[in-house]
């Protein structure tokens, strides 16, 4: 994919860091200033066609998940999926998953997560998919791919992580590109006892609630599960 590196920030995005910038002052000469969580503007998450979600990602990269049961961190290679691990990528760096339930935890099976808090966010990117990557990997405990429906070209922003060897859904064209390295009990402790009752997966087809109501849908009807309080992308362990 085509690095926006050098690329001038569009219209969208320098509302969303003008305050940051005034306060910092000017940056030191030859710094290139770069999109994060923290000056991600609404308008940005109300456009996914917006330049910055194509950055392309790292070859090794990794993030932290700050949970309200404890933190876990992933680790992702591109090669294994690289329109996959794209995606995830810039849903983590601009703030996308900040703030978001974990809608679906089957006990001893999956934890999903994607669908944003505003409704107005997830009528945006309710048909934002990506191209899919060839199905890679297995379903091993720890590992994660992009959820999706059987129809081709349906990845979205909704991922699960395996609590489990679910190596039965193989036959499937998941694309897996990361696992879990470290908090993988911080995975197993989220809340499950609502199961597929609030929100099930993308092929079940029952999320328009969600989708239409966000958070305060989630709050309400399954006031105990989990949040994800916030991702960020962090530097590799030593010696990676």
């Amino acid at each position: 994919m085509e690095s926006m590196m050098a690329r001038r920030p569009t219209r969208g995005f320098l509302t969303g860091v003008l305050l940051i910038a005034t306060m910092a002052g000017c940056a030191p000469a030859g710094a290139q200033r770069v999109a994060t969580a923290t000056t991600v503007s609404k308008s940005l998450l109300l456009d996914p066609s917006n330049p910055e979600w194509k950055r392309e990602s790292p070859p090794v990269w990794y993030a932290r998940f700050e949970t309200s049961k404890g933190d876990f961190v992933v680790r992702c290679e591109r090669a294994h999926a690289p329109n996959g691990s794209d995606r995830f990528y810039n849903l983590i760096r601009l703030g996308y998953y900040d703030d978001v339930r974990f809608h679906r935890v089957g006990r001893n099976y999956i934890v999903q997560w994607g669908l944003h808090g505003d409704p107005a966010v997830n009528a945006a990117w309710l048909h934002a998919s990506f191209p899919d990557d060839p199905k890679y990997g297995s379903n091993v405990r720890g590992t994660f791919a992009f959820a999706r429906d059987t129809a081709p070209g349906t990845s979205n922003t909704q991922v699960y992580v395996n609590l489990k060897d679910n190596t039965r859904n193989d036959g499937d064209p998941f694309a897996i590109f990361g696992r879990v390295i470290s908090g993988m009990e911080v995975v197993d402790s989220l809340y499950s006892g609502y199961g597929e009752r609030s929100g099930s997966g993308v092929r079940q087809r029952r999320q328009g609630e969600i989708i239409s109501g966000g958070n305060a849908y989630l709050d309400r009807e399954f006031p105990l599960l989990d949040h994800l309080i916030r991702a960020r992308i962090i530097d590799g362990p030593t010696g990676e």
